[in-house]
């Protein structure tokens, strides 16, 4: 459940605004720096930028503000991350599935499942990590980055620390996408003269972590290729929900008390939310600027949210972390720039 005392108890206000502002100080300063040309030709969107952002602020002056911070920090790192998820729905529409059609809708599928199994046997048989790393790992690769790494912890009660290597893990890998997949378009037309801008662009979407770096490097290959990239990766977005529900279930079931019992795991209410917004929102009912408006909000919230991870994210924790996560993260990149593309041929190829 997320927090809401400090709705009933007009203290909770005041107790959480000094984190709840440098939190928002934090968001609000990266949205403008992502809207800088300079920057936004990296690809480095708001929401990495906000992590960026509360991990310097995090390992600089934040400990000597933490006293006064934590508790609004704390609410947005969860309960602010669990509404901006919610609000993440009006971007999407069921419509922009048939816009991909079966192929891209199947690619998807076969993406996230494979990835995060993948992620699962690799980062637990093969790298011996623990089970949430992997989890966390394994989500922000195969769904959209961060955001899902933020949406995964709460439903497996993550460590703060394992969310925060996870999140630092994506981040690199799809960071280093954008500036690879445009070279990786060049080979292809090269050695594959057969594969459409349309088609590299479903295979852009469906393989990278992150929306706006998804729409840095479509943009950098073409128009056709950006187009359906952004529809692929919003699909990929969209199961988001359902992956967080049956991976809940799944929690659920596995934990089990010592006495035989069943230890009682919080549903995430957000995901089926997310989902009701979405179906909201493909039947048009608000005007087009009242929905940028929401958008608008929810990219603040998710901005403080990723901005609070940023401040309880020590450097410490990532170097005892080791290589073991990273190589994971590698690993995984490999797969779905390798395995992806065998996938996107194969399913085109059979369903054209």
């Amino acid at each position: 459940m997320a927090d809401i005392s400090f709705i009933r108890y007009p203290q909770g206000i005041v107790q959480r605004a000094p984190g709840l502002l440098l939190t928002a100080a934090i968001a609000l300063a990266t949205a403008w720096l992502s809207n800088q040309p300079a920057v936004a030709q990296l690809g480095l969107g708001a929401l990495t930028l906000a992590i960026i952002g509360g991990v310097i602020a995090g390992n600089t002056f934040y400990p000597a503000l933490q006293p006064r911070c934590a508790d609004g920090v704390q609410l947005a790192k969860q309960s602010l991350l669990r509404l901006g998820i919610i609000l993440y729905g009006f971007r999407i529409t069921f419509q922009q599935v048939l816009d991909v059609g079966l192929s891209g809708v199947v690619v998807d599928g076969l993406m996230l499942t494979s990835t995060f199994l993948l992620a699962c046997w690799l980062g637990q048989r093969l790298l011996k990590l623990d089970r949430e790393t992997a989890w966390l790992i394994g989500a922000g690769s195969s769904i959209c980055g961060a955001a899902a790494v933020l949406a995964t912890g709460p439903v497996i009660k993550a460590r703060a620390a394992s969310v925060a290597v996870a999140v630092a893990t994506v981040v690199i890998f799809g960071t280093s996408a954008i500036f690879l997949y445009p070279l990786i378009w060049h080979s292809v037309a090269t050695l594959l003269p057969g594969v459409s801008l349309t088609a590299f662009g479903i295979y852009t979407g469906s393989t990278m972590h992150e929306v706006a770096q998804v729409v840095a490097a479509g943009h950098a290959i073409g128009s056709d290729a950006e187009n359906a990239a952004v529809i692929a990766k919003m699909l990929r977005v969209m199961m988001l929900a359902p992956f967080l529900m049956m991976l809940g279930m799944w929690v659920r079931r596995r934990a089990a008390t010592t006495d035989g019992s069943r230890q009682r795991i919080a549903f995430p209410w957000f995901a089926l939310l997310f989902i009701l917004v979405a179906l909201f929102n493909s039947a048009h009912l608000l005007p087009p600027a009242a929905i940028a408006q929401i958008n608008q909000l929810d990219n603040v919230l998710l901005a403080m949210a990723m901005a609070a991870l940023g401040l309880t994210t020590q450097i410490n924790q990532l170097k005892q972390a080791g290589l073991r996560p990273l190589l994971l993260g590698l690993l995984l990149f490999i797969w779905l720039i390798t395995g992806g593309g065998a996938i996107n041929l194969t399913v085109h190829a059979l369903l054209g």
